[in-house]
């Protein structure tokens, strides 16, 4: 799960009666990404009976119950049961964000409601490693996506968008398992200027 919020800095290239083309750079001063935590609960039968649970920062890779059976020997000791791995709450990394590198093409700029595609590139650094320990608290950011600019005047507008987003750190680290999440998004431009 991803939760941002910042400001955004955007400034036409070029425009006709077809396409408006626009620079687009984001800063995200609080950038929040959670996920959930892995929660174990081991039922020993072999060589004695006995439960252990337990939570650890790993995030499983689906919240579905896993049940996995075990049976290992260990000098001459048979050791067996199952474990049941579950999700057990969310762990929030508090961060922060920047997107210098951006562009938005607007469609049909001469009419008040304006279907547009987007994308952005950049970097989160956060309080903690993410999503696992060992990936690093420096990753870069990537989103593609598209949306609908409505204008209520000349210089102001709500946009109500979707977005792909992509978070990793590009093998920067000895981990790199990547978050992938969809963003619904809704900004409310006021534009400045000419």
């Amino acid at each position: 799960m991803l939760l941002d919020v910042g400001i955004s800095y955007d400034r036409r290239i070029f425009i006709d009666r077809v396409v408006n083309w626009q620079y687009s750079g984001e800063l995200l001063p609080v950038a929040l990404e959670s996920n959930p935590l892995l929660r174990y609960v081991n039922n020993q039968t072999s060589p004695t009976v006995a439960t252990f649970t337990g939570v650890l920062p790993f995030s499983p890779v689906t919240c579905t119950p896993v049940v996995t059976r075990y049976s290992t020997t260990y000098q001459g000791v048979t050791h067996a049961g199952t474990q049941t791995d579950t999700c057990y709450g969310r762990e929030w990394a508090i961060g922060e964000a920047m997107s210098p590198v951006g562009m938005q093409w607007n469609f049909l700029p001469r009419r008040m409601m304006q279907p547009f595609f987007t994308g952005h590139g950049g970097y989160m650094y956060s309080t903690q490693q993410i999503p696992v320990p060992g990936a690093g608290s420096f990753n870069f950011t990537f989103d593609v996506g598209a949306g609908v600019e409505i204008y209520r005047t000349r210089t102001q507008s709500i946009r109500a968008e979707y977005r792909y987003h992509h978070i990793s750190n590009h093998n920067t680290a000895d981990e790199n398992p990547g978050i992938d999440n969809g963003l619904f998004q809704v900004t409310y431009t006021i534009g400045l200027g000419r």
